[in-house]
């Protein structure tokens, strides 16, 4: 299996050497050079399996000759032995029809850690066999960060910095990246919005110097091994209501467009997957551009659902490669004209987006009402994230069951939780103590050079 770039000028990489890269040298992101795919059979087959077993089987022809089958195996059942439900990724159902996937019983209570616990025991096996040592910089709008800091804490061969926008997280989000005591944790709030923070990040791959220097790598979901974590809980869902023997729809609440993305390789991969709905929040960069056909950047505004609070979607970049023929010189161009705001999609380009793509937003508003309607009606307490994929899922439901991702536990987002219900979520036993743990950050300007000498800094 070969990675090869959305941009068409970075060399052509294997799956570790993809891993470890994660930004292509010439900015776009890897994405394989062909698809997989699992016949009827193969899928049927994934029925009364376990997640783990599911995952070996959906994720395997993704790896090359990267792991043995042992290794992998072994790989995957360290990942998730830390979750707190033996289904993993449990179905919930909310309605006729409807239902939801409870992506939160990880140990950052949010559905990153399913790629992140994976990516994190594939970097420590890798590492860990040639004996180097790397410093993963991951950008986050809230639940990456955490989810990263508990996967890569106390590692011998990574330091991790996590840049997250400061005083525009939740309380919960913040303290789960600044309590772990680990010497190789660093936590720094900058002084600027996710998007900042992400475009530092691509900034810092782009200065070979730096990344050479650092041994830069990246866990964001611009790393491919992230997304294709996420891919197999959209066949374990499919599968338990009936596929491949019947089509299923999801929605999935989305800011940077990778875990939708996941769900458009599963597609890819040829599970039966009828429709897949963009949900967004008032920063709907995403549902506009599917209703229009432009990209236009119009700046961020704080929401109750912070981690979808996002104008530059990257993984949006690896979808249009596909919809644009895999024409790296044309991907290079639109990411080009983004700098200045804004870019157009062609026509056909945008024809083949929307045979696979459907969207919508919801307010504040209609998430705060989601939220209070499907407690009374349910007893199901969601997060505003989840309540998004809600709202507009409800919008687009059919006689094809509807998955609706809950992307994480009420818990993280306890204020506009009980701002819209009246009920407090309680933190898990695991994570009781959490607002009595001292924190560690560091709050820095919205400067690339600062950043850069920070970090080098820490590691001298």
């Amino acid at each position: 299996m070969r990675y090869i770039s959305t941009r068409g000028q970075a060399p052509v990489l294997s799956f570790e050497q993809a891993m470890l890269t994660g930004l292509a040298s010439d900015g776009g992101l890897y994405v394989p050079e062909t698809i997989p795919t699992l016949s009827a059979d193969e899928i049927a087959g994934l029925a009364g399996k376990s997640y783990e077993e599911a995952a070996f089987i959906v994720m395997r022809p993704f790896i090359g000759d990267t792991f043995t089958d042992a290794e992998f195996k072994e790989i995957i059942a360290k990942a998730y032995a830390g979750f707190k439900h033996d289904a993993r990724a449990p179905l919930v159902q909310l309605g006729p029809n409807h239902f939801l996937l409870e992506l939160f019983h990880g140990p950052t209570l949010a559905f990153k850690d399913f790629a992140m616990q994976l990516i994190g025991q594939l970097f420590q096996a890798a590492l860990s066999r040639s004996g180097k040592r790397v410093t993963i910089v991951g950008a986050t709008s809230g639940d990456t960060g955490s989810a990263a800091i508990e996967a890569f804490k106390g590692l011998s061969n990574v330091d991790v910095f996590i840049l997250f926008p400061h005083g525009r997280v939740s309380d919960v989000q913040r303290r789960q990246m600044t309590t772990p005591p680990e010497a190789n944790v660093h936590a720094l709030a900058v002084e600027g919005d996710f998007d900042d923070c992400q475009a530092a990040l691509k900034e810092m791959f782009a200065d070979i110097a730096f990344r050479d220097h650092v041994k830069l790598a990246a866990v964001n979901s611009i790393n491919w091994a992230r997304v294709l974590a996420q891919v197999v809980y959209y066949f374990t869902s499919a599968v338990s209501l009936g596929a491949p023997h019947r089509e299923v729809s999801f929605t999935v609440p989305t800011g940077n467009f990778g875990d939708i993305f996941a769900g458009y390789i599963a597609k890819r991969m040829g599970l039966p997957i009828k429709d897949l709905v963009i949900a967004t929040n008032q920063n709907d960069i995403l549902h506009r551009t599917m209703v229009t056909g432009a990209y236009t950047k119009e700046g961020v505004t704080p929401s109750i659902s912070p981690s979808m609070d996002i104008q530059v979607s990257s993984n949006f970049e690896r979808a249009l490669f596909d919809v644009y023929d895999r024409e790296g010189a044309a991907i290079a161009q639109l990411m080009t004209e983004l700098k200045s705001g804004e870019f157009k999609i062609s026509q056909g380009a945008m024809d083949r987006l929307r045979d696979t793509f459907a969207s919508g937003r919801a307010s504040e508003d209609e998430t705060s009402a989601t939220i209070s309607a499907m407690q009374a009606r349910t007893g199901e307490v969601l997060c505003p994230h989840t309540a998004v994929a809600v709202k507009v899922a409800e919008e687009h439901l059919s006689d094809v069951p509807m998955v609706s991702l809950a992307t994480a536990h009420p818990a993280k987002f306890p204020a506009a939780v009980e701002a819209a219900c009246g009920i407090h979520p309680a933190l898990p036993v695991h994570m009781a103590d959490l607002f009595e743990r001292d924190e560690r950050f560091t709050v820095v300007a919205n400067d690339l050079d600062g950043l850069k000498s920070l970090i080098k800094e820490r590691l001298a």
